[in-house]
């Protein structure tokens, strides 16, 4: 609480690439927040823009005092971004939300009586009843319900980084200073009292998605490997398969010679070389699954930090 014991609110928006929307959304979360009997913040977070967003950002914040431009010195992602906002905040309550329209500001007040009812994590989910299923929502699914059975975290399909943190669940994620930021999964592995709290997605002001396939690609090997040991479990699964089909084998072989049908074997190239193409490729498969993990622990050993910024405004 503020010396007034007024709450104080701060929003973390995280924007790459989205002058001429900034404006439009600046304007509509502005309407939403002006009426609200709290002490608002709002952390622009710039991930190394190449167009004209950080000028946008500065005049926003010339005639709004509420406003802190932080420009990151290059694109570093969007849950640097996040992890950004989160760091510099130091309100009661931290509502995050994307600067492209798509997360409706109208739901701040709602977020906010939750969290004056005790909650300390409030996870907005979209609502997608009604509407056609597309490749998007199919991968989505699946990679929420594969990470709920590989790791035990449970993360709700639809539940992206609109959301609202206490200023208790932000300290404790700001002690876990990993490299490869997964923050869906590492709020949901906190087990805070949360409560999930239904929206509809608008469409964007203008231009188009950010996340590009590969990026989505990215975030659910992170999500992934930093979450379960799974894929070198089915690595040594399969190897111990191999093992038993190869035990098979010797003893099938045996059974020959020692049945005095030794004759009857006949040496086949094409089942050898079958045998020695899964061995091999499961083996390759096994190593690059350890590369990776050594990839992850090289890169977090270093300790390089997450992000680098370039400026801070106010």
């Amino acid at each position: 609480m503020s010396q007034e014991g007024q709450l104080k609110i701060d929003l973390v928006i995280p924007v790459y690439n989205e002058a001429g929307v900034v404006e439009q959304t600046y304007a509509t979360i502005a309407n939403a927040i002006d009426c609200l009997p709290y002490k608002f913040t709002i952390y622009y977070i710039d991930d190394g823009s190449q167009d004209s967003t950080v000028d946008s950002l500065n005049a926003l914040a010339g005639r709004d005092p509420r406003i802190i431009v932080l420009e990151f010195a290059r694109n570093f992602g969007h849950q640097a971004a996040l992890t950004a906002g989160l760091d510099a905040s130091n309100g009661d309550f931290v509502i995050s939300l994307d600067g492209d329209g798509q997360h409706p500001p109208e739901m701040i007040p709602q977020m906010i009586a939750l969290f004056e009812q005790g909650y300390d994590i409030v996870q907005t989910q979209r609502i997608e009843e009604g509407q056609g299923l597309s490749f998007k929502q199919l991968t989505s699914s699946g990679f929420y319900k594969l990470i709920k059975t590989i790791s035990g975290t449970r993360m709700e399909p639809g539940a992206a980084d609109f959301r609202g943190l206490s200023r208790q669940a932000v300290e404790a994620l700001k002690s876990m200073p990993e490299y490869h930021r997964f923050l869906r999964g590492m709020i949901s592995w906190m087990g805070y009292r949360s409560v999930i709290l239904p929206y509809h997605e608008t469409s964007r002001v203008a231009g188009k998605s950010k996340y590009s396939f590969g990026k989505m690609f990215r975030l659910a090997m992170d999500a992934i490997f930093s979450f379960s040991l799974m894929p070198l479990y089915l690595g040594m699964t399969a190897g111990g398969i191999l093992l038993c089909l190869a035990a098979g084998q010797i003893l099938y072989v045996l059974s020959f010679w020692l049945t005095g049908r030794s004759s009857e074997l006949v040496p086949g190239w094409s089942s050898l070389m079958s045998v020695m193409l899964v061995i091999g490729g499961m083996v390759m498969i096994l190593l690059g699954f350890i590369g990776v993990y050594v990839g992850y622990i090289f890169q977090e050993v270093k300790r390089r930090p997450v992000y680098l910024l370039k400026k801070r405004e106010k």
